[in-house]
């Protein structure tokens, strides 16, 4: 099951729509276009509803046991911090910060018009966003094509925060860079891809508070790791995540998926992202193997040609059973 094949259809209609000249080259706007055109934005841009997830990625949500999600999340306002805004107060608390990055996008506009790249580009925006909620996550920010994300929260573990923080960055990267990628190359775009940097911040390492004045304010935390997470998407690889060493702590068998930084880049200074020698403080970062993470999950298969796929857990249908129940009469339900 292709979890993300409406993100992706839209993505491929926005690109016939501009190889057949819906859109026009040069700078001409939006507002520019013919009533025609116009349409035929909309209409793309809407094909994935600002409410709810696109069918195929809402299949995977059961997979995962989603119950339900808030589509009424307000940027720079976590639910469970939002009593802070516009106050003075201020509160410790542990919280998972990600960021997520698109890169390379700036080379669409050689092939696309920039209709067609806001569309592909918004459509990934949304796929990030749908993941990032499935899995229990908090939009804080947009930034341009990236994301800051944040999970965990009052009322959930940090183990499993962390877990439902790397399986969304995971299955996100996994889209980006078998679908999403290999389909932009078909199309003469090179260099597309994401990189993620993750950390996780203890409660007394983490300061909540609002920051700004008034309307022009966000909810949002002041910590060392909030800062790590986004300069480790900078170490990371195409579509590879960055994670710093509390993530690498609280995952189970963790040595199967993490390796310092330094061993793929050669250079013995990009083990530590962070050092403070007047503390005898050195914080190391990680490459995340995404792939293999998501190969241990239950849902999780791999075809002949070793690509995954996503399935739903086998469903006993009671017709199937009867026979079975025959023989154990007290058992089945007339």
């Amino acid at each position: 099951m292709n979890i993300y094949s409406d993100y992706f259809d839209v993505i491929k209609e926005a690109v016939r729509a501009d190889q057949s000249g819906v859109f026009p080259k040069g700078l001409a706007g939006v507002g520019n276009l013919s009533d025609s055109s116009k349409k035929t934005f909309s209409a793309i841009n809407n094909k994935i509803s600002k409410k709810e997830f696109a069918p195929s990625l809402k299949k995977y949500s059961e997979i995962v046991g989603l119950i339900g999600v808030n589509y009424n999340q307000e940027l720079g306002l976590h639910p469970d911090f939002g009593y802070l805004k516009a106050t003075d107060n201020t509160e410790e608390h542990y919280i998972i910060s990600c960021f997520v990055d698109i890169v390379g996008s700036t080379n669409m506009f050689k092939k696309f018009s920039k209709e067609a790249v806001f569309l592909i580009t918004n459509t990934l925006v949304k796929a990030n966003i749908h993941t990032a909620l499935i899995h229990g996550g908090y939009v804080q920010r947009i930034q341009g094509d990236g994301l800051f994300i944040y999970f965990g929260g009052k009322n959930i573990s940090k183990e499993t925060a962390v877990k439902n923080a790397l399986l969304s960055l995971s299955t996100y990267s996994y889209f980006v860079q078998n679908d999403l990628k290999d389909y932009l190359l078909s199309q003469g775009v090179e260099n597309i891809s994401i990189r993620s940097g993750i950390d996780l911040g203890e409660a007394e390492d983490v300061l909540w508070g609002s920051c700004g004045i008034e309307g022009i304010s966000e909810v949002t935390t002041c910590s060392l790791h909030t800062s790590l997470a986004s300069k480790m998407q900078a170490y990371a690889n195409k579509c590879g995540i960055v994670a710093g060493a509390n993530v690498k702590n609280q995952l189970v068998n963790s040595e199967e998926y993490f390796t310092v930084v330094s061993k793929r880049t050669g250079e013995e200074n990009d083990r530590y992202i962070f050092r403070n020698p007047e503390q005898s403080f050195y914080y190391t970062q990680y490459d995340f193997n995404w792939s293999k993470f998501l190969q241990q999950q239950s849902n999780v298969t791999i075809d002949q040609n070793g690509r995954l796929n996503f399935r739903l857990p086998a469903i006993l249908n009671p017709t199937n059973l009867q026979p079975i129940a025959e023989l154990s009469k007290p058992y089945l339900n007339r």
